[in-house]
């Protein structure tokens, strides 16, 4: 039986990640990590600190502001970590990678297991499609609580792509500041807020005469939850490093 902390318990994907663990036999809630204190049915403590609890991985989602006290309390306990949580700063980024040399860390712009496959297509249709002149432009939607633009998930889509391209293309998120026409090594990443969607990313690539676009559309946090879990058996128990869903799905 692996032991999980939830950082973020409180909020929708905590509670998500919570039923999707109520329903694995190999797996349990044994601590919540949450300012909120909301009842459930596993003891929950106000900051990592507060925690006396001992288990075998932590799942977070949570807020940006709130990953580095649980990275220092993951080095301190030597537990594993499964950071959800999107939108984090330059120097959070750095410290992940500072904390994975002492205490097995994941990190994914996207839990679920359909992104990160879609992340393997793109690069595969931009190695074959930029040669034939295709354009690559990246649209992504999401409901109108969502505070960062563009989605993390969008970056790491454009970055894939980038990466499997030899780092040539530069970004575009605002084409209204200028009237020029579209650079050839450009992608352009739009963003779209509204309503209650729960994430939705297309990339196009658009030639003369023909359009390829490849989607992914999540239809409930679900797909988000299901990804943490299944990172969290694999982590549990991990040596030192810096994981990702490539090494899950490997």
């Amino acid at each position: 039986m692996i032991n999980i902390i939830m950082h973020g318990c409180g909020g929708k994907m905590g509670q998500v990640v919570a039923e999707i663990v109520g329903n694995d036999d190999a797996c349990q809630i044994v601590a919540g990590i949450d300012p909120r204190l909301p009842a459930v049915n596993f003891p929950v403590f106000a900051t990592p600190a507060d925690c006396t609890v001992d288990a075998d991985v932590i799942i977070d989602f949570s807020t940006a502001t709130a990953v580095p006290a649980l990275l220092e309390f993951s080095k301190a306990k030597n537990i594993p970590v499964v950071v959800c949580t999107t939108a984090l700063s330059d120097e959070t980024t750095e410290l992940l990678k500072e904390t994975a040399k002492s205490v097995a860390v994941f990190k994914s712009a996207n839990m679920s297991v359909g992104i990160n496959l879609l992340m393997e297509l793109v690069q595969k249709a931009a190695q074959i499609l930029y040669d034939a002149n295709f354009d690559i432009e990246i649209v992504e939607k999401h409901h109108n609580q969502k505070i960062d633009a563009p989605s993390g998930t969008a970056m790491a889509l454009a970055d894939a792509i980038n990466e499997a391209m030899d780092q040539q293309f530069h970004y575009v998120y605002d084409r209204s500041q200028t009237r020029e026409k579209r650079e050839r090594k450009e992608i352009g990443i739009h963003a779209v807020r509204g309503g209650n969607i729960v994430g939705d990313h297309d990339v196009i690539f658009a030639g003369r005469d023909e359009v390829i676009e490849l989607r992914h559309q999540a239809t409930s946090r679900e797909v988000f939850a299901v990804g943490a879990v299944k990172a969290a058996k694999y982590m549990a128990f991990k040596d030192p490093g810096f994981y990702s869903m490539k090494d899950v799905l490997a």
